[in-house]
């Protein structure tokens, strides 16, 4: 799979945390994005209402996610997820481009969200599994995770993850 000389998304370029997903909102504003671009407040508000609620479980679960890291300085994850996920103040992205498994930068957590897309990737073969559900490349701080949705990534394997990223060193960043 060729990888685009452009790296597409929402929420900062210069993201700490990078999530790699293999599809995009199906609407027009983000299906003819050419670069990281941070959502305004009401945006994943806006996305879940015009697209459902496939989309809204992929926010919600990474808006728990870096709530259960510890990190942000809100009082719910909900707070969090409309306030400041992948917005400019922000230190997380959600990749629409495939990630290039020999340029990653290792100063930052990569996470690419589906076992099947990481097979589709060629990038389950240079990770150790930990489990069924998790992989690591502890070099390019590269994790493989479940979907973002309630039933591949429920509670409990948000706080695995969690204890995944934090031992890559992710409260360093903040």
């Amino acid at each position: 799979m060729q990888t685009p000389t452009k790296t597409i998304g929402l929420g900062i370029n210069s993201a700490q945390l990078c999530i790699y997903i293999e599809n995009i909102p199906p609407l027009e504003q983000y299906l003819s994005l050419q670069k990281v671009t941070a959502l305004h407040p009401h945006d994943i508000y806006n996305i879940g209402q015009q697209t459902g609620n496939h989309w809204r479980k992929i926010f919600n679960v990474y808006a728990k996610l870096v709530f259960e890291i510890g990190l942000c300085q809100h009082d719910t994850w909900q707070n969090f997820r409309d306030k400041e996920l992948l917005q400019k103040h922000s230190n997380e992205s959600l990749i629409f481009s495939p990630p290039n498994f020999d340029k990653l930068d290792p100063t930052r957590i990569h996470i690419v969200m589906g076992r099947t897309y990481a097979k589709t990737l060629h990038i389950d073969t240079r990770c150790f599994w930990l489990s069924k559900d998790f992989a690591i490349n502890e070099g390019k701080k590269l994790i493989i995770s479940p979907y973002f949705d309630y039933r591949q990534l429920s509670n409990i394997k948000v706080s695995q993850l969690a204890k995944l990223i934090k031992k890559f060193g992710y409260d360093e960043y903040n």
